[in-house]
């Protein structure tokens, strides 16, 4: 007998499987303008890129772009999301808000398609407008364009430097600044530069605060100063200042003996950062060279609980007008300041340095 074996065959219907998609891969944009480190004459930049590529045909392709003042990014002062691509090979976002004036502003902007994003692109940079402003609470000046949102009073003698400040030439100039709102609280902050020791006598005022105008400061029931004296400034070439809180028997000043140690050579090329800082009871003065991080010369406080800062009005003052009675006490002539800061918070840290050499 004869056994046969045979085996079934199938055959399957199926399709075969659809090749698995390559997953997106996206290439960065290029930046394009604003060129680097560009000087613009605005607050609300326009940036544009050079499209990024992807390897996916299909798919909303968006952009991200961020501004802020630091190269990390951290904290982001503008983001733009869903920007769409535009067709034509380049993508444009605006700032919606006003940036901070004169300040050197980093950008970068990626692409994004779905969930995937490109890298980011290389880092650009710009300075914003160089502009001021004084409204309640704040008040900024950069005075480094030859124009100043104050009044140039007393003598008038001054003279604009270039990308350096204003240049009050004796003790009868000053440029005063008209404050919209009473700080209880507040600082006020320039740099300055033109600084030397064996300068003119006595008391003589790198900045002030004053409750009036066209009246003797020292007679003021409110005013404040900063001082760098000169030749018999007891002692020479002291920094110090004077704050009269309510009352003219009442000033906050150091002390003859605490003077004696207060003596500074300071190099009349170097910036120097004056900070005038009060609350309701106190004054305190401290001086940075070259600027709100470096190397501390001076840091002074005093505090009183007779001392009560409440004026009616106020004036910020770079100089005095106290020399048109008495130039001894007046502007400290041959400086020159520039970014003036006057607020009830403190001074922002990147403020000015759009004119500072790029890092």
């Amino acid at each position: 007998m004869v056994v046969v074996s045979a085996t079934a065959c199938s055959k399957s219907n199926a399709a075969p499987a659809a090749p698995t998609p390559p997953p997106p891969q996206l290439t960065a944009p290029a930046l394009d303008t604003p060129s680097d480190d560009e000087q613009l004459s605005t607050l609300r930049p326009e940036l544009t890129v050079k499209n990024g590529t992807t390897n996916q045909p299909t798919g909303t392709r968006t952009y991200e772009f961020q501004i802020a003042d630091n190269t990390a990014f951290a904290p982001v002062a503008v983001t733009g999301t869903g920007v769409a691509e535009n067709a034509g090979g380049k993508t444009s976002f605006t700032s919606p808000q006003d940036l901070q004036p004169t300040t050197r502003m980093y950008w970068r902007a990626r692409m994004v398609q779905g969930t995937t994003n490109s890298e980011w692109s290389a880092t650009g940079k710009f300075k914003t407008r160089l502009a001021g402003f004084n409204r309640p609470g704040e008040l900024y000046d950069p005075l480094v364009h030859g124009e100043t949102i104050g009044i140039v009073g007393g003598s008038g003698n001054i003279t604009w430097v270039p990308g350096e400040g204003v240049r009050l030439n004796d003790a009868l100039a000053y440029v005063v600044y008209d404050l919209p709102q009473v700080l209880l609280t507040g600082e006020l902050s320039v740099e300055v530069t033109g600084l030397r020791p064996g300068g003119p006598c006595c008391k003589v005022r790198v900045f002030s605060i004053l409750d009036r105008l066209g009246g003797l400061s020292s007679s003021s029931p409110y005013s404040m100063n900063a001082q760098y004296r000169g030749v018999n400034g007891n002692p020479d070439n002291c920094i110090c200042f004077k704050a009269i809180f309510g009352n003219n028997a009442l000033g906050l000043e150091p002390t003859t003996s605490q003077r004696l140690g207060m003596s500074y050579l300071l190099d009349p090329s170097k910036v120097y950062l004056w900070r005038g800082v009060w609350t309701r009871d106190s004054y305190r003065l401290i001086v940075r060279e070259g600027g709100a991080t470096g190397p501390l010369v001076y840091d002074f406080a005093i505090q009183s609980a007779q001392a009560n800062w409440n004026p009616s009005k106020m004036y910020a003052f770079l100089g005095t007008d106290n020399g048109r009675f008495d130039v001894l006490d007046g502007t400290l002539r041959g400086i020159t300041l520039r970014n003036l800061w006057v607020g009830s918070t403190p001074r922002p840290n990147t403020l000015g340095n759009a004119i500072a050499p790029a890092p």
